[in-house]
């Protein structure tokens, strides 16, 4: 069967290799649609340090059903169309114990620390599959795993309808966090530094957007809220400026979530912490129940994630559209491959 291989760092190649067989407790997919995602972008350059090469890439899959264990939990039968949770856990630590898979002292990613699943065929647990809703198309099924991201920094910052939530970073992940906003009934406030971007952020139906390297941002976020600040203030982009700024836009009694991966320490002014009490509140990847919360979305309309969607392309087309990814990033917000 076909796959992408990251050979080492700047290699991408499709490549045919032996189709898997299920193991004890897994299923077999027939992968029939997987996002490319910024995370790939960054094993392609080698400035993640997570990722061991060499290594099939893809954590963003939808597909079929061929082969699965009877007694799964879903109920799921060959023939279903679904997403993959690729967040593999133990089950048995602290964190699985609560139910926080995604916290997992073991947590293994889809393209990361295993194999992913750009390819003709995946196996992958049982338990770890959602079914697909009939109505939501090939093309864009796997843009719920971005979003679930998304939600999860919401969830995790008990976001209510009528609050403000500041999101910083108008990627991906930040501009489906404020769409997933508007849908739960908040105000967004999406923040960057690159014009277009906060353009088209506007343009899939963002109120407000604030160029922070133009505007006063606390200022700008002040004027918003009739001086309140953001009860909620969600930092998506990593950028340690960005996550020192989270203390000056969120109100008095908000909350912070850190959905960005920073690459050092940023040093943050406790005193603002404690003057304010702020709950500042990690959020990281998604956990497998929430995944329905984002197909749901999908399903019905109130997030519209075919606005994220640049093009599709067949797997062979992958590693050359990767490159120019890497080299032109602001051509592209979310491709899909169909296989």
């Amino acid at each position: 069967m076909k796959a992408v291989l990251f050979q080492k760092p700047w290699e991408a190649a499709c490549i045919d290799v032996p189709k898997p067989q299920p193991g004890p407790g897994q299923a077999l997919i027939r992968i029939v649609s997987a996002g490319i995602c910024g995370s790939d972008i960054g094993a392609y350059r080698g400035t993640n340090a997570l990722v061991s090469y060499p290594r099939i890439i893809g954590h963003e899959l939808a597909g079929i059903v061929e082969q699965i264990p009877a007694d799964n939990a879903a109920g799921i039968q060959p023939g279903d169309r679904v997403v993959v949770n690729p967040y593999v856990y133990c089950g048995h630590c602290y964190p699985c114990g609560l139910g926080r898979t995604n916290c997992c002292t073991d947590l293994k990613c889809l393209g990361v620390h295993i194999d992913g699943g750009m390819a003709e065929y995946f196996c992958h647990p049982a338990d770890m599959l959602i079914p697909l809703p009939a109505n939501v198309p090939w093309d864009i099924a796997p843009i719920a795993e971005p979003l679930v991201i998304a939600l999860h920094g919401l969830h995790r910052g008990e976001l209510k309808a009528g609050e403000h939530a500041a999101i910083i970073g108008a990627g991906p992940i930040g501009l489906l966090a404020a769409m997933a906003a508007k849908a739960l009934g908040a105000v967004p406030i999406l923040l960057d530094v690159v014009d277009a971007r906060l353009e088209f952020a506007r343009s899939c139906g963002i109120p407000f957007t604030i160029n922070t390297m133009q505007e006063d941002a606390a200022a700008k976020v002040a004027e918003i809220t009739g001086g309140r600040m953001a009860e909620l203030v969600c930092e998506c982009s990593g950028a340690n400026a960005a996550i020192r700024s989270t203390l000056e836009l969120v109100s008095s009694a908000g909350r912070i979530t850190l959905t960005g991966w920073p690459a050092g320490e940023t040093p943050l002014p406790t005193a603002t912490i404690t003057r304010k009490e702020v709950d500042i509140r990690g959020a990281r990847t998604a956990m497998t129940r929430e995944f329905a919360d984002s197909l749901e979305m999908i399903a019905n309309g109130s997030v519209d994630v075919r606005k994220i969607l640049t093009k599709t392309i067949s797997i062979d087309d992958a590693p050359a559209t990767i490159a120019d990814i890497e080299k032109n990033p602001g051509n592209y917000m979310k491709v899909i491959v169909l296989f």
